[in-house]
């Protein structure tokens, strides 16, 4: 779905359906903490504090859990969405936003059709049309330009390939098979259609995403759009947005409550605050003064800070314990030269501590190791160990592997990863086994724009080892296994794109193909974890562990909940300060 710390990395949409159900074990399943209550009324300014910096507000591009649902409630309206409510069964209740129903779909779910209610409107006064969304969602196509989002878009679309896997359609600015798209994507009135190249039965949640959203021709600057936000949700940026400062968020006075009924926008502005450490953020809410009264946020609190929260009852009463939906793993970069080497890969498998790692992030209350990618909550998980190592790693046993590598010992690596304090100490713990293995480590630590500096092809040279995270977009390993690891839809001279590690294999793309055809859901799931097996077998992936949040609020926010459809964070569409 998407990244984590994508948000914390970032998208998740579906998995923490399963996750908060099952922790619940039954019965109507509340998405986790305590819940603010009391009377919400419009006025008031709410305060969005977090550390950043936002990779991207371009809708196409946005690709972080957190910035998604941020961008969805706040200024960029979808066909189809998932609601607010108190409980993951409401949330999880697909409901029209832009379109009059959730679609319609035929031939086999090959083809859906959306009608656009009509009534939504840009913040400038003219209507959101169906051309609007016709030609943001092309803008995907542009992989030298619009990089960074989702690709369901290049996947799903029965629009022909070329021999490496990209589309014949190279997106609105060059217009290389243009007439391609048009056959695909076509506009009748205000009534959209999409003819996929395979049957994709739930489509309609897949439109959930910014990625699927309206985009106007003529405020397009392709790649310098990208924090250029025009709104047609109920708020709008007033001014410029600033990286690592923030920006501030107006109400949209073209709006209408009437046509977007479930987005309440009850405070007169959100002011969204970006550069703090998260240790900063969570110690500031605790405090509960002045402005921080009204503010939230979508940092996880520090482990360190974690158990002043729950021992603190005032605080405690402010603070919410949501499963996340996301997976921290490690990719094996195959453009390195060490890491072609297959032996490398395992041997760096075998040494890797996910009980070091699981205990830098806070211990069993703050994440659980794993070895897969798909998430232990998902139907598509699969309970293997692919070289029969503890959670703990086998560093002799990796380094028996290494010397048979051909490789010289210490075999020099740049394990590059988002820096924060957590990861700082987190990827410290992981070093030691990689080192008793034989490796020499460098640890190369990205404070600002993460995911887009990494999926550039100039770093594909700098780093042997990429940390990243992920969730899934809806409940399936279909939004896990083929985003991550199809290299066709990815990897482009504009860069990797989800595939950070460069991963090619023609079997596993095949494999990805035959699975979307099988009919039975539960066989279908079954399929997606064999491919997570299969894959990290092969060194693609090493899998760290599954997540909890833990966040906590200002006294003066009413209605506060956390959504875990949309990645488990703060829901924004009800939330009030007045």
């Amino acid at each position: 779905m998407m990244r984590t710390k994508k948000g914390a990395l970032g998208v998740a949409l579906g998995v923490a359906v399963a996750l908060a159900a099952s922790a619940c074990g039954g019965g109507s399943s509340s998405t986790g903490g305590s819940q603010s209550t009391g009377a919400a009324a419009k006025g008031g300014t709410l305060y969005m504090l977090n550390l950043g910096p936002v990779d991207h507000w371009d809708p196409q591009r946005i690709y972080v859990g957190a910035d998604i649902q941020f961008a969805s409630r706040v200024f960029s309206r979808t066909l189809t969405t998932f609601p607010p409510g108190k409980t993951i069964e409401d949330q999880s209740k697909l409901i029209p936003d832009l379109a009059t129903n959730t679609g319609d779909v035929s031939d086999g779910g090959k083809t859906w059709k959306f009608t656009l209610k009509g009534d939504a409107k840009w913040q400038d006064g003219k209507p959101v049309t169906c051309e609007d969304l016709k030609y943001g969602i092309s803008r995907t196509f542009a992989a030298d330009q619009i990089t960074g989002g989702p690709n369901y878009a290049i996947a799903y679309f029965d629009i022909p390939k070329n021999a490496d896997g990209s589309s014949k359609y190279a997106g609105p600015y060059k217009k290389t098979g243009q007439e391609l798209y048009d056959k695909a994507v076509s506009c009748s009135g205000q009534t959209i259609t999409f003819h996929l190249s395979q049957p994709v039965n739930d489509f309609n949640q897949t439109v959930t995403f910014p990625a699927f959203g309206a985009f106007r021709q003529d405020k397009d600057q392709g790649a310098k759009s990208d924090y250029a936000i025009f709104s047609d949700g109920p708020y709008m940026l007033q001014g410029n947005w600033e990286t690592n400062k923030g920006g501030t968020f107006v109400r949209n006075p073209n709006w209408s409550a009437s046509s977007d009924p479930f987005r309440k926008a009850y405070p007169d502005s959100i002011v969204y605050q970006e550069g703090i450490e998260s240790e900063t953020i969570v110690q500031r809410i605790m405090a509960d003064s002045g402005n921080d009264k009204f503010a939230v946020t979508q940092a996880t609190a520090p482990p360190a800070l974690q158990a002043q929260i729950v021992s603190n009852p005032q605080v405690k009463d402010r603070s919410t314990n949501p499963p996340a939906p996301y997976v921290d793993y490690l990719l094996p970069n195959f453009k390195s030269k060490v890491m072609k080497n297959e032996k490398a890969r395992q041997a760096f498998a075998m040494s890797t501590n996910r009980d070091a790692y699981v205990t830098a992030y806070g211990g069993s209350t703050a994440a659980t190791p794993t070895y897969a990618m798909i998430n232990k909550a998902l139907k598509g998980y699969k309970d293997f160990n692919p070289f029969g190592v503890p959670t703990a790693g086998d560093p002799a046993k990796a380094k028996a592997v290494l010397q048979s590598s051909g490789l010289t010992l210490p075999v020099p690596i740049t394990v590059t990863y988002r820096k924060r304090p957590t990861s700082d100490k987190a990827l410290a713990a992981l070093q030691s086994g990689w080192e008793q293995a034989g490796f020499k480590v460098t640890l190369d630590g990205i404070s600002d724009k993460y995911y887009s500096t990494i999926q550039n092809p100039a770093y594909a040279s700098k780093a042997d080892v990429f940390w990243a995270g992920w969730g899934a977009d809806w409940p399936s390993g279909s939004t896990v296994i083929p985003p991550l690891f199809d290299s066709r839809p990815n990897i482009s001279a504009g860069g990797s794109g989800q595939d950070y590690g460069y991963f090619q294999n023609a079997d596993v793309n095949k494999k990805i193909d035959q699975t979307f055809l099988i009919a039975d859901t539960a066989a279908r799931e079954k399929a997606w974890g064999d491919l997570d097996e299969e894959i990290a077998k092969m060194g693609g992936h090493v899998a760290l562990d599954n997540q909890k949040f833990m966040f906590v609020h200002g006294s003066g926010v009413k209605n506060y909940n956390d959504n875990g459809v949309f990645g488990g964070y703060v829901e924004l569409a009800d939330i009030a300060v007045k």
